[in-house]
């Protein structure tokens, strides 16, 4: 599982013109999911993101309060070393990935955090306003 994990003002997720999650002051996720990844790594991926001290004065989601935007991302599994074209075999099937996205959620949620999401398998405009900016990859 990996994730790309931001500091923002605001972020948002849109979907077909209606906006389905955003976030002020807070954590944007971008969580991918490979073939190999389970519940137990979801539990393990919603623990420190929500754990990280990446919030001003090294503070962290669970420290604060500050809430996340979760948004599927398949694309963190991209393997463009052979070329142009990346190719997509290391992220997980919809069907595969979708359980395990929704229980990094519920394993946020069950911790205290303040979770929105993008909507899974959907064409999303997603909007965010970096502070910092201060990003970092989770991969486990």
């Amino acid at each position: 599982m990996r994730a790309v994990v931001q500091t923002v003002g605001r972020a948002g997720v849109t979907v077909d013109g209606e906006v389905v999650g955003a976030i002020d002051d807070g954590l944007l996720v971008l969580l991918g999911v490979t073939h190999t990844d389970t519940v137990e790594t979801a539990r393990t991926m919603a623990r420190k993101v929500h754990e990280l001290r990446i919030l001003d004065e090294e503070r962290s989601a669970a420290d604060t309060g500050a809430p996340i935007l979760v948004v599927s991302q398949f694309t963190l599994y991209g393997d463009a070393r052979k070329g142009r074209r990346p190719s997509w075999t290391a992220a997980a099937p919809a069907e595969v990935a979708e359980p395990l996205v929704t229980a990094v959620v519920e394993a946020l949620r069950a911790r205290g955090a303040k979770v929105q999401t993008g909507r899974f398998r959907a064409h999303m405009l997603v909007e965010s306003v970096n502070v910092g900016p201060r990003t970092v990859l989770l991969d486990l």
